[in-house]
């Protein structure tokens, strides 16, 4: 799931974009903040806090089809937060008597169009993405790989997906299993070593990083495409065999380098990285 902030009339709205189901969640809060125009976040929780009180005991659908997904506070840390889609927000909008709703309106309509124009060109969330690395100062080279890399990801996911691996757990498994035999770590121990959080590690790694995570889950593809892996026993076969492949390949780079490929090198700000540190010995 892929994390990022929107902004409004210079307010940072938090949003969650689920790949799975193709849909942007936002902080139910947030938009309350800019709707009320409440000075500070506390005073925006009682707000919600009282409407969904009353929004329930009215039996309105707009709170049911609200959730709860980890969103980083202003301390850096995560923390359980409402969330609601777009559509679901368009409705909430409503009960909430503001100048700024018609412009919120308008605002989250947008975001839902773009989406829709991503979908049917590709190529403009492609942009999109390198827009967004370019901005935090990655290099050509390193988007590029980080591109193709995805797109490498995105064929063997298809592959799973039409061969009865469920998305979701069972994806989460395929791939700590490709990341463990390539790399000799789990991928929470790979973020632990890198500092991160709710990052994406993907975001954080090296060039070599992305090469022997991309030549583990290409040769993981081509491996179940040829014995025509279908469901998890027989793609958990092929995911072990397509990480030992990039495994030897990284193990011989290493021998004749003398370099570490997996490495604790990250793309955090120098601030985030202490934050992140005293909360890990906390």
């Amino acid at each position: 799931m892929k994390k990022d902030l929107a902004i409004f009339e210079g307010h940072e709205i938090r949003r969650h974009y689920d790949e799975q189901a193709e849909m942007w969640w936002f902080s139910v809060v947030d938009i309350i903040k800019v709707l009320t125009q409440q000075p500070d976040y506390q005073a925006s929780r009682k707000y919600w806090k009282v409407l969904k009180g009353r929004l329930k005991t009215e039996g309105s659908e707009s709170v049911s089809n609200c959730y709860q997904l980890k969103m980083p506070g202003a301390d850096g840390k995560s923390y359980l937060t409402d969330v609601a889609t777009a559509e679901t927000l368009l409705r909430l909008v409503q009960s909430v008597p503001s100048p700024k709703a018609e412009p919120i309106k308008l605002w989250l309509a947008k975001v839902g169009y773009e989406r829709m124009q991503e979908m049917a060109d590709p190529a403009r969330s492609l942009e999109r993405a390198r827009e967004t690395w370019q901005k935090l100062g990655r290099s050509d080279k390193w988007i590029q790989q980080r591109m193709t890399g995805q797109e490498t990801r995105n064929k063997l996911t298809d592959y799973w997906a039409s061969h009865d691996v469920k998305k979701g757990e069972e994806f989460s498994i395929l791939t700590n299993i490709i990341h463990q035999e390539w790399s000799d770590v789990s991928v929470k121990v790979h973020k632990d070593l890198k500092g991160l959080k709710t990052q994406n590690l993907r975001d954080h790694m090296s060039e070599a990083e992305l090469i022997f995570t991309a030549l583990a889950e290409l040769s993981t593809r081509q491996i179940a495409e040829t014995i025509v892996a279908t469901g998890m026993t027989e793609n958990k076969t092929a995911a072990k065999t397509g990480g030992k492949i990039a495994r030897r390949a990284r193990l011989e780079l290493e021998s004749k380098t003398g370099k570490k490929v997996v490495t604790g090198e990250n793309y955090l700000p120098s601030g985030a990285v202490r934050r992140i540190k005293s909360a890990n010995k906390d």
